[in-house]
């Protein structure tokens, strides 16, 4: 019998509250059951809701620094099992083990840094305009806070959000994706064991369109975290608005390197290989355009072409596979229906493009590293996020072209330029319009203490990650202290 994984909702682990199920599959290998995760409704939604709201009137009050030390010894836990979630997580999401061990130092060090910041929740306080008066402002927390995360980072992006909300005072219901749902369960029970309180941290699984639904829209709920597409992204920030809640998007990207005639060119290949193909593709960061100077564009790509041919496909558990599966079926068809598009608009498949062959790959959902060449800037691949192992390539023949190009889609999260030229960079950092911007380095590759999120369509000018994370999950108090004996009118007594 598969295992049986459950939610956890005030302080106890149980059953969908109509007894229903979904299964866990490994996309590596789609005979391998993980075992059945509860299929909940809105009703389960609403008992950990209330058991958020109820939780919080205590959990606020514990000083912000006990709250860290809290997520501090999640992260000593998160340590100890390190080997052990990779494993988890890779026969779940399918990503190679050395890069879900990323995933998991990458919550470890999250967990560390928040930890240290609730100590380190800072006001602001100004001088008054009236005298024997005292203005001081305060970080607070905001209440219930729902968390609909992804599954490609099915650690790092929980993590991102779920830390720095305990740490300011705030509850959570948590929704992760149906495709990652027990390596979110992994979580919740290091949160446990580490000392968050009954009621704090409560989770619900189940579909988006239900248990989503019922976390964007129920009363209790006062902000919401969402990562996922642009496309969901908008309609729960149409919800959210509608309800006066906060909300937090982390939506898609359509990411471009950028390689100039002057570059390290092996930096710049080894940077496209792992920007491109590194997740197979599925990264809201992943390179998906290449826009190669025309003084280097025939030969680079004769380079790429090579390198990628020697890219090992299959189970991310097996030590030398570089590219693992994608998630399911339904992406799959769906990174074939694009490819059919670039070929039908003319682009040059020069690698890839199909469903590879092999024993080792007949039962799960691999799909072969892909290169379009000739493309041009308005082509579909090069407007549309296909989040799989595809790689459009587009030639220019300035640096002010290639920024343009960069810039000439809805999304704007991260960018990559390869210049051995410093004012060439510069220029690059102020005018790519992207919330990231990597110098000689990958679009791929953010750490935890750094402010992480986009501008346009990829989001909703909210940040995880770093610092600017609590801007999110706090609300600011002002307060001002009269010691005057006097009334005193702003405005008008000054």
């Amino acid at each position: 019998m598969p295992q049986k994984f459950q939610n956890y909702i005030d302080g106890l682990w149980c059953d969908s509250s109509d007894m229903g199920t979904f299964e866990n599959r490994n996309p590596a290998n789609w005979n391998d059951l993980i075992g059945t995760f509860p299929l909940s409704t809105s009703q389960d939604v609403d008992r950990a809701a209330n058991s958020a709201a109820n939780a919080f009137k205590k959990w606020r009050l514990l000083p912000a620094p006990a709250r860290g030390e809290i997520c501090r010894k999640a992260g000593e836990i998160m340590l100890l099992r390190k080997d052990e979630i990779a494993a988890i997580m890779t026969r779940e999401m399918g990503k190679p083990l050395a890069e879900t061990k990323g995933d998991v130092q990458e919550g470890i060090d999250t967990a560390f840094y928040c930890g240290t910041e609730g100590r380190r929740l800072f006001g602001i306080n100004t001088p008054s305009e009236l005298p024997n008066k005292m203005n001081l402002s305060f970080r607070v927390p905001i209440g219930v806070c729902g968390l609909i995360t992804p599954w490609n980072f099915p650690m790092a992006i929980p993590t991102w959000n779920i830390f720095p909300g305990l740490v300011a005072g705030n509850t959570f219901v948590f929704k992760p994706a149906e495709d990652t749902p027990h390596t979110a369960n992994i979580l919740v029970e290091i949160l446990i064991e580490a000392g968050v309180p009954q009621g704090v941290l409560n989770i619900v699984h189940g579909a988006g369109t239900t248990v989503g639904a019922a976390i964007v829209e129920h009363p209790l709920v006062q902000a919401v975290s969402f990562t996922g597409s642009t496309k969901t992204g908008k309609t729960v920030a149409e919800q959210c608005g509608t309800r006066a809640k906060h909300v937090c998007l982390e939506m898609g990207g359509k990411n471009a390197q950028i390689v100039m005639p002057d570059a390290d060119m092996e930096l710049a290949l080894h940077g496209v290989l792992w920007g491109a193909f590194g997740t197979t593709g599925q990264r809201c960061t992943a390179t998906s355009r290449l826009i190669l100077h025309e003084a280097i564009y025939d030969s680079f790509i004769d380079k790429l072409k090579s390198q990628v041919a020697t890219l090992k496909i299959g189970d991310g558990s097996i030590g030398g596979n570089q590219v693992g599966p994608i998630i399911n079926e339904k992406q799959r068809r769906n990174i074939e229906r694009y490819v059919k598009i670039g070929i039908d608009e003319g682009a040059n498949c020069i690698i890839g493009g199909s469903i590879p062959k092999g024993a080792d790959l007949e039962n799960g959902w691999f799909f072969e590293p892909t290169i379009f060449t000739d493309v041009t800037p308005n082509m579909t691949i090069a407007q549309e996020e296909i989040f799989g192992p595809v790689l459009s390539v587009i030639k220019c023949t300035s640096l002010e072209e290639a920024i343009e190009i960069s810039n000439g889609v809805i999304y704007g999260l991260s960018s990559s330029i390869y210049t051995r030229d410093i004012n060439a960079a510069m220029v690059a950092v102020r005018d790519i319009e992207a919330g990231i911007t990597y110098v000689n380095a990958p679009t791929i590759g953010a750490e935890a203490h750094m402010p992480f999120g986009g501008v346009k369509a990829t989001g909703n000018g909210h940040r995880e990650g770093g610092w600017t994370v609590f801007d999110f999950y706090t609300e600011w108090k002002s307060v001002y202290i009269d010691f005057s004996g006097h009334l005193q009118r702003a405005q008008i007594d000054n």
